[in-house]
């Protein structure tokens, strides 16, 4: 049975910080880690190793997101990923 850990939070980058950074951030990580907000009204979760669909959300700073991780290290990746897009 997989374990699931889920954060809501706001983005809150530095305009220095990428996310080809964070991808070299995740790869360590088992747990496969989703993205989700709503864009003009619809929810859109994607796979934060899939760079398409983070081109597709198009996040910016004060967007509201849920960071979602599946897999035996959730918690850390989770975590992981909330550093980052919370620390300008």
């Amino acid at each position: 049975m997989s374990e699931i850990s889920y954060k809501e939070i706001t983005i809150n980058l530095s305009e220095d910080r990428t996310i080809i950074e964070l991808s070299k951030i995740i790869q360590p990580f088992q747990a496969e880690i989703y993205l989700r907000k709503l864009l003009r009204g619809n929810p859109i979760e994607v796979n934060l190793k899939s760079f398409l669909g983070l081109i597709t959300m198009n996040l910016q700073n004060g967007d509201a997101i849920t960071v979602k991780a599946v897999g035996k290290d959730s918690d850390e990746a989770v975590q992981a990923v909330v550093d980052y897009l919370t620390q300008a």
